[in-house]
């Protein structure tokens, strides 16, 4: 195929011809395909789109529609101040609106995190903060989309027994217990936690600990998951293996507060933000929030009405 596409800039996402990489561009192609064959819906259009592909060299070259910074790239920009909750409102509607589309078509999205998802145009508004003596930027559009899909998984397909980037990964995944599509929900919960937060909730590298920083701000596991898992090392009689006076447990308490405890007020829609991100992080994937169930939930209720709300109500600041 040729990029032909009328002198418009376009964003080019190169995937080096290393055998893995490769594995993945073809099945990323694969399931942008696929979009391109779907009746269009509102919840596909917080999908990427692929314009088309090609290869040079062996390197898959696939040319996307040019978009903004990812909100990672944005919080990082912007001394990681966390966004207001008029704008997580508006993305998390966009974002739960798209992986739903992706669930729909029996796909999981198995990546999602701040860095795979891009603002359409991430132009901001400037203002000096004089208290914390530094410049804070606020969007003037919070219009998301998802990127990479060179992850996603049909239900049908060999389902690996590790997915997602290690801060957003479902305890059911850390346990080896099997996962669906549930798990993309656990890590919708941890990006909005993240883009209120303006950081990471469980900064870690190692399962265990990660595991007991979910404890911390979760409270127990169940102990019917915790009997099921194949990682025996994780578990002492029904409960997490876990000394909370080591070093590696006061890295824990230091680091991990319970969820309730991360609300700066007590406003109706910081409330029922966190009750949103509550369901989203239940650890029996049986009783988790489902997408479909989550965009009737009461925090989205003046969206509904209108997913694409004008420009001037969504730049609104808190």
């Amino acid at each position: 195929p040729h990029l032909s596409h009328g002198g418009a800039r376009v964003a080019l996402k190169i995937i080096k011809n290393v055998d893995r990489y490769r594995e993945a561009a073809k099945s990323e192609v694969e399931v942008l395909e696929h979009f391109c064959l779907l009746p269009l819906s509102n919840s596909f259009s917080a999908c990427v789109h692929m314009l088309d592909w090609f290869e040079y060299h062996g390197h898959i070259c696939i040319a996307f529609e040019l978009l903004g910074l990812s909100t990672y790239d944005f919080l990082k920009e912007n001394n990681f101040q966390p966004f207001p909750v008029e704008h997580i409102r508006h993305m998390a509607y966009q974002i739960i609106q798209a992986v739903r589309f992706l669930h729909k078509n029996k796909l999981t999205h198995t990546d999602l995190k701040p860095e795979n998802i891009l603002f359409i145009d991430s132009d901001y508004d400037l203002e000096y903060n004089p208290e914390m003596k530094r410049d804070e930027r606020t969007l003037k559009n919070p219009d998301v989309k998802i990127v990479d899909f060179g992850n996603a998984t049909y239900e049908h397909e060999h389902h690996t027994s590790v997915v997602s980037t290690r801060h957003y990964r479902a305890p059911e995944v850390i346990l080896d217990l099997g996962w669906d599509h549930s798990c993309d929900v656990w890590s919708v919960g941890c990006i909005l936690i993240e883009y209120y937060l303006g950081s990471t909730l469980f900064q870690t590298h190692d399962s265990k600990e990660h595991l007991a920083m979910m404890e911390r701000v979760l409270g127990p596991i169940p102990s019917n998951l915790l009997q099921k898992t194949k990682k025996r090392r994780y578990v002492h009689r029904c409960k997490l293996d876990w000394d909370a006076h080591s070093s590696s447990g006061r890295y824990v308490r230091k680091h991990c507060k319970p969820l309730k405890h991360y609300m700066v007020s007590k406003g109706e829609d910081h409330k029922q933000l966190f009750d949103l991100i509550e369901k989203m992080m239940e650890y029996d994937p049986a009783k988790r929030i489902s997408l479909e169930q989550a965009l009737r939930h009461p925090f989205f209720s003046c969206d509904r009405k209108s997913s694409t709300r004008s420009r001037s109500n969504s730049s609104k600041k808190d």
